[in-house]
This record gives structure tokens, sequence and C-alpha cells, in this order.
């Protein structure tokens, strides 16, 4: 019998605190997602000619999503700094600064000037919005399968992320009932700035549910134990070499495809593929955000059931198929989305994020967290996830307009690079191990030179400052 399968008695979940996890996780993930959409979605349809006029179609979206990707840059620094903060502190702490500083970020956004001056303040508020983002979604779904039943800690450990689709989905019906009810003309002086300014709301619900949220029991039980860590990242970066590669390889995948279904197919809707047709660019802006719509209403669903699955099948037969889903679909997609025709690009945009790109997601969530041992689980899931999320969240869409725009708005090439996203993700896959039913409390990582550990071995980390 595994001897790490199973929780200790005294970690058995309180359902109360469970339920209230779940909550203040979805919503923290709300706010998230509906910031970086928000923004992701402005990158598309307005930022370009607000704060970048001048320099033409390809140029302003480059410029555009390249402020875009300057928070994915910032990611892995905040991932570096809360990451450490929430396994020598906590995570509830964590959980606190991070959704005020992204929800600070977001507000301030709503009140820039266009033009120059607006166009700095924009690369430094995204930055500060990418370095309070580079925590918050590792710290939810960390503390949820920290709390969760171990049999259904993929389930679980899903759920918050059930708030990025929600928050995807209310920045997108935001700008489509713009698109609705505002002219363009209107939306560029003014309209724009409404959801930015919004998002003020959700700061007050997140900041109010997780002052009452109690600290992780699996973290109190390390620090009971003395086996908190001053210097967590240290560690990682020394002995978790293995599941961090894996982990950073995964994310390319699951994370580039979820911009490039959903950003960059607008950008190049509304920028490439109007060229095909005789529908106008506004058309075609509208296509494509009611495709994402949809995509992320459905991805409410889709993402904790192939959580669920993980629980029954195996964490890495869920996201190998997702990988090789993702692997095969690509070309068809992007062929369907240059069509243009409305059923077609939201048949691609439902296959590539809602299936392909949450398939992958639904299992990470407990996979993650099951990788790293108990010292540094914050701190490794945090690098892993925002370094994978800047190399292809923030390449993603830089890199696909640019070869869109040297090709002459050729839809292959997308389909290519999405190709090689999920070749990287399935190569992280074979470094990796089943982590299904292994116990959150042990100290020692699941694969990699952490994977075993003698008494000696501790004794000799210990005098190097590694363990407490």
């Amino acid at each position: 019998m595994n001897p790490n399968t199973g929780e200790t008695a005294a970690l058995a979940p309180d359902p109360k605190q469970l339920r209230r996890a779940i909550f203040t996780g979805a919503v923290g993930s709300a706010l998230e997602y509906y910031d970086f959409a928000l923004y992701g979605l402005a990158s598309a349809l307005v930022f370009g000619k607000l704060f970048f006029p001048t320099l033409g179609t390809t140029g302003a979206l480059l410029a555009s999503f390249a402020t875009y990707g300057a928070g994915f840059l910032a990611r892995p620094f905040g991932g570096l700094f809360f990451g450490s903060l929430g396994d020598r502190k906590g995570r509830k702490l964590v959980l606190l600064l991070t959704v005020g500083l992204m929800g600070l970020a977001t507000t301030l956004i709503g009140l820039l000037p266009t033009g120059g001056v607006g166009a700095v303040l924009l690369v430094l508020l995204r930055l500060l919005q990418g370095f309070g983002a580079g925590a918050e979604q590792t710290g939810a779904a960390t503390l949820m399968a920290e709390l969760a039943p171990p049999k259904r800690r993929g389930f679980y450990a899903a759920l918050p992320f059930v708030g990025i689709f929600t928050g995807l989905a209310l920045a997108t019906v935001t700008f489509r009932v713009m698109q609705a009810l505002l002219t363009q003309e209107e939306i560029l002086a003014w309209g724009w700035r409404l959801p930015f300014l919004g998002s003020i709301v959700l700061i007050v619900m997140a900041l109010w549910m997780r002052l009452n949220l109690k600290e992780s029991p699996v973290f109190k039980q390390l620090a009971e134990s003395r086996h908190v860590i001053q210097r967590p990242m240290r560690a990682v970066l020394r002995n978790a070499r293995r599941p961090l590669l894996a982990t950073c390889l995964m994310r390319l995948a699951e994370q580039g495809c979820s911009t490039l279904y959903t950003n960059v197919a607008i950008a190049f809707l509304t920028g490439f593929a109007v060229k095909q047709g005789a529908a106008s660019g506004a058309n075609f802006g509208t296509i494509g955000t009611n495709a994402v719509l949809l995509a992320s209403v459905a991805s409410v669903l889709t993402t904790p059931l192939f959580g669920a699955l993980s629980d029954r099948v195996g964490r890495l037969v869920v996201y190998r198929a997702g990988a090789i889903f993702t692997l095969l679909w690509a070309l068809p997609a992007w062929w369907m989305i240059d069509n243009g025709n409305p059923w077609l690009v939201s048949l691609a945009i439902f296959g590539g994020f809602a299936i392909g790109a949450n398939s992958m997601l639904g299992s990470q969530c407990a996979h993650f967290s099951e990788l790293y041992g108990n010292r540094y689980r914050y701190s490794g899931v945090a690098l892993s996830r925002e370094v994978g999320a800047m190399l292809s969240g923030g390449l993603a869409p830089v890199l696909g307009i640019f070869l869109v725009g040297i090709t002459g708005g050729a839809f292959w090439v997308l389909g290519l690079y999405t190709m090689v996203l999920a070749t990287l993700t399935l190569i992280g896959t074979l470094l990796s191990v089943e982590t299904r039913g292994r116990s959150l409390t042990d100290l020692a990582d699941a694969v990699g030179s952490g994977a075993v550990l003698s008494a000696e071995e501790e004794r000799a980390r210990a005098q190097a400052g590694v363990t407490a």
C-alpha cells in the first residue's frame, strides 16, 4: 500500500471552511481574470487606437499587446515574492494582499489619460497588476488542494478556477454590452473606462470574504512541526529542478492557448480575417466576443469536470489527452476562425479553450500542488505557473500578431504556433509523474532530487538552512 495516500485524521476537511474557500477563491480568481481579460479585450479592440494611434493597424496591435505582455513579465516576480511569503507566513495573508493590489491597479487604469503619457502609465499599472496576479491563482488552488478531501482533490482544486471563466465572461459581456449600446466613438471617448472602474465592486467583495477565511490546516501543521523554511524559493531552485521544469513546460499550452483562443483570436478577426470577407471589422469583433463568451460560460462546467475526471483516471492521463487534442485541433481551429463564419468561429474557440486548454487546467490545479513538497509548495507552484505564463501568455499575443503580420494574415502560422506549445507541454508531462492520492503533508517532492530524503539528508539540509 502506498504510504502517501490519504491525509491524517487531524487534517480532515471542515465543510464550512471548504465552502468558504471555494467561494472566496472563485471571487478572487474572477477579479484576477476580469482584470486580465478586460485588459486583453481592450488591447484587441480599443487600446491601440487610444494610446498608439500613429502606428497603423498591425503596429498598434503589437504595441497594445506588448503592454498586455508586460503584465505577464511581472508575474514571475510577483510569484517569487508572494510565493515565498505564502510559504513563510501562510496562504491567507497572500490572498488578501494580491487581490487588493490587482484591483487597485485595474481601477486606476480607468482614470488614465490617453496618448503618450497615458501609455507610459498604462505599462506601469499593467506591471503592478501582473505583480499582484503572480500568486493569486496559485494561492487559491493551493489552499483548495490542502483543504479538499484527498479522493476528490482534483475536483475541488479546480473549483476556484471557475472564477476565471466568470471573470472572463463578465469582461466579455461588458464589452459586448458596450458594443450594443454605444457607438465606436463613444466607446473610444469614455465608454472603455467604465469596466475598469467597475472592478472596485469585486475588490470589496473579495477582501471582505478573505478576511473571514481561516488558514490552511496543512500550513498550520507545517508551522507547528517547525518545518517552515526562511528561503523557500532558494530551496525550490536547489532541490526541485525537475518538477519545476516539468510544470513550466506543462503551462505553455494551457496558458498560451487560453490567450490565443480569446484575445488573439479577436484581434485576428478584427485586424486580418476581415480582409477575407465582406463583413465589417465591427461585425467580426462582435463574432469574436460572442464566441469567447460562449466558451467562457462552457468552461465553468468543463474545468471542474476535467478535475473530477483526473480524480478517477489520473492527473497525467487527462493532461496528456488535453495536450494531444490541442495539437490536433490547432490547424482546423484557426482555419475556422479565419473563415469568419460565426458558427465555425464559436466551434473553434469552444474546442481550443473550453476543451483543450481547460482539460489541462482542470487536472493541473491538483497536480502541481501534489508535485511539490510541503515546505515550499506555494513557492514552487507560483514560480512554475508564472514563468510558464510569461513564456506563453505574455509572449503568445505579441509573437502571434507579429507572425500573422509578416505572413500577410495567414491563419496557418497561428496553427503551427499552437502545435509547438502543445508539443512542449507533452514533453513536460513526460518529465512529471502521476500524483493522484499523494499526501500534501509530505516534505519531499513527488519526483526529482527531493523525492526521497534520508535522515542524513534532512540533517545536512537543516545545517545548510534549507529546513528549519
